[in-house]
């Protein structure tokens, strides 16, 4: 099977390139050099020149609370741009298979938890990151009518919960939660610092699953393709407090310090817990517990990003 993977530089592509399964694919992954997703003609191009069986569209313009309120106009004409012009032109090109990575922020903020993939639409989203949601769901949606409009045509949507790992981005202005608190600890640790700083009081609850599962979902998601729902979460089922994630990471790092809270930063949503009832219908599950998950993202980050500028 001949597949592109946009995004294949992210953090979920690069993951999805390291599966020991990967090799049973062709699988195409142009740079943005190489593929211009924000020039529809381009994409056309490329993919007449190719012409893949599948696409998954992974790529995307991603970034931490900071980043998103800063410019939320950019992250949602990027996002839904690349989007809508790889699955636009994906189906003027006859291709009849696509998987599209959503996010779990495409879920109303107030929404009762667990998240359930009937629920989008159903609610306001959370403003400090509503461009980059709008985008995702508008996206999704294109997905769902091609599907419905063409038989030969099935686009589906994977909506992962948070994910972290290798290949992450650990810089201050565009990392998340789990990378940033290991960025923190690390920084307080080899300087000697007895605080690190928590924004709010860290009882807001997130889920978040290691990158290499995801990817292996992605693989047999590639699988399995056709018995895949229209849209389905891909996640955990359970959660931990901020706080929890900061004392898990003080003690794979063996930090020593003490937290303390700035309850005037910005939290985001209480709680963002995926349902996964369709994901276990489907037969699959994550297989990395949290310790294991920081300890190589750790590594990780050792290794390839300690050095870079934050």
């Amino acid at each position: 099977m001949r597949i592109l993977l946009t995004g294949g530089s992210g953090m979920v592509g690069r993951n999805f390139l390291d599966h020991p399964k990967v090799d049973l694919f062709e699988v195409f992954a142009p740079s943005s050099k190489e593929l211009n997703l924000l020039d529809i003609t381009a994409v056309k191009n490329w993919l007449a020149e190719y012409r893949p069986d599948l696409v998954i569209h992974a790529a995307g313009r991603v970034g931490g609370i900071q980043a998103n309120v800063k410019d939320p106009a950019g992250f949602l004409l990027d996002n839904l741009d690349m989007g809508r012009n790889i699955v636009a032109a994906a189906n003027q090109a006859g291709i009849s298979k696509l998987i599209n990575l959503g996010s779990s922020c495409m879920y109303p903020k107030s929404a009762e938890n667990p998240l359930r993939e009937h629920m989008i639409l159903s609610g306001d989203l959370e403003p400090t990151n509503e461009g980059y949601a709008l985008a995702k769901i508008a996206v999704s949606r294109l997905c769902e009518y091609y599907t419905q409009q063409s038989s030969r045509c099935s686009y589906k949507t994977l909506i992962p919960c948070n994910i972290y790992g290798r290949f992450d981005s650990f810089s201050s202005e565009k990392s998340h939660l789990l990378p940033a608190i290991i960025r923190k600890i690390d920084h307080a640790k080899s300087n000697g610092l007895t605080q690190v700083e928590i924004w709010g009081d860290g009882q807001a609850k997130r889920e978040f699953m290691y990158a290499g599962d995801l990817a292996d979902a992605l693989v047999q998601a590639v699988m399995r393709f056709d018995q895949l729902p229209q849209n389905m979460n891909i996640g955990l089922g359970f959660d931990h407090s901020i706080n929890a994630y900061y004392q898990a990471v003080a003690a794979v790092l063996d930090y020593k310090g003490e937290f303390v809270h700035d309850l005037n930063r910005p939290v985001g949503m209480a709680r963002k817990l995926v349902a996964i009832d369709k994901q276990k219908s489907w037969g699959w599950q994550a297989k990395t517990d949290l310790s294991t998950g920081i300890r190589l993202s750790y590594e990780y980050y050792l290794e390839f990003e300690k050095s870079r500028p934050c």
